[in-house]
């Protein structure tokens, strides 16, 4: 492979075929000059990516960094790919290098953002969780730096669904923002903490899980159930208004109108989760 660009003495662009890609490996470009063939031995490392765009940002980043830094990142990734039996994307090099240098940054001015998905994480992705917590790990390790969890649950994120980092994390971001609005509505509506250990609770956030990916799909569900609606509003008054709530929510927010059916089901599911700690309506 004929070099086109050397970035610093690990990093270069080659060509291969009729494509460009980045390659690195420790002193890979030492002494090297354009136009100079790069065999795949000395190659520790490849980055194949879609656009030259992504080229051009991955390769800088790339000389700017940390060589530990780059090490560090590929150990994560091998570790995460090993922890979900999925093969990560070259874009994922890129996305988590970039987030743990600037992490690096902050870290060096005191500065530890705190995520506000952290509980939804640890909950809902366990597993990548478990990966974040192990990058905390071996970023302690390599740079005596000390993390909060909440920076287990960032880079946890970039391993959501590891074959379309660029379409899902925002998407699984998305998802747990409107999980944990909908769960704050349902507390203040109720004047109540829900007990997050229970059965009900779990049923209901797998209910919500699903109910809240067919609102950003702008997908239905409808049986047309008005006589079972009707069972549960008369039934459960204070409840149905709770829904009522949420519904105006998922409107405002996406322009989604909520059927009866979705309804009913929300309404069963709140009755539940709420009846140890509901006051007499």
């Amino acid at each position: 492979m004929k070099i086109s660009q050397i970035l610093n003495n690990n990093v270069a662009i080659v060509r291969k075929g009729d494509n460009e890609v980045v390659v690195y490996a420790k002193g890979l470009a030492f002494k090297k000059k354009k136009g100079q063939t790069i065999t795949s031995a000395e190659i520790e490392k490849m980055y194949v990516l879609d656009s030259n765009k992504m080229l051009e940002h991955f390769s800088y980043l790339l000389s700017q960094s940390d060589e530990k830094c780059i090490v560090l990142v590929n150990d994560i990734i091998i570790y995460g790919e090993e922890k979900l039996h999925q093969k990560a994307n070259d874009y994922l090099s890129l996305t988590l290098l970039d987030h743990i240098s600037f992490a690096l940054e902050r870290a060096q001015k005191g500065q530890f953002i705190r995520s506000p998905l952290i509980w939804e994480v640890k909950r809902f992705y366990p597993k990548h969780f478990e990966i974040g917590l192990y990058a905390l790990q071996v970023i302690k390790e390599s740079y005596s730096v000390e993390f909060p969890e909440d920076e287990a649950a960032s880079i946890a994120l970039h391993f959501v669904n590891l074959q379309d980092v660029r379409n899902n994390v925002d998407d699984a971001i998305e998802a747990m923002e409107v999980l944990r609005d909908i769960v704050s509505i349902v507390q203040f509506h109720y004047g109540i903490k829900i007990d997050d250990t229970s059965f009900h609770y779990m049923r209901f956030m797998t209910h919500l899980q699903y109910f809240i990916q067919r609102v950003l799909r702008h997908e239905t569900f409808e049986d047309n159930d008005f006589t079972l609606h009707k069972q549960i509003r008369t039934s459960y008054k204070k409840t149905y208004g709770c829904v009522q709530k949420i519904k105006v929510y998922i409107a405002e927010r996406y322009q989604h109108e909520i059927t009866i059916d979705e309804e009913t089901y929300l309404m069963l599911h709140i009755q539940q989760v709420t009846r140890k700690g509901e006051r007499k309506e």
